[in-house]
């Protein structure tokens, strides 16, 4: 399987800048920076960042079956 992150694909299409996501998610916009380009993402941030955008945790990942 194969996960891949969509958050930065995701925030240009809602025209969102990291910096309001951050701020709308109560978490710093570094983690917010790191999301798409790291392979490890703390459980709180993933949940609060889902939450903010109003979507589904899985819905912030591409996933494929290899």
């Amino acid at each position: 399987m194969i996960v891949k992150p969509r958050l930065g694909e995701i925030l240009k299409e809602r025209d969102m800048t990291q910096t309001a996501l951050a701020e709308k998610a109560g978490i710093p916009q570094a983690a917010i920076s790191r999301f798409d380009k790291s392979g490890q993402h703390k459980d709180e941030h993933l949940f609060l960042i889902a939450r903010a955008l109003g979507l589904g945790v899985e819905e912030l990942f591409e996933v494929e079956d290899d």
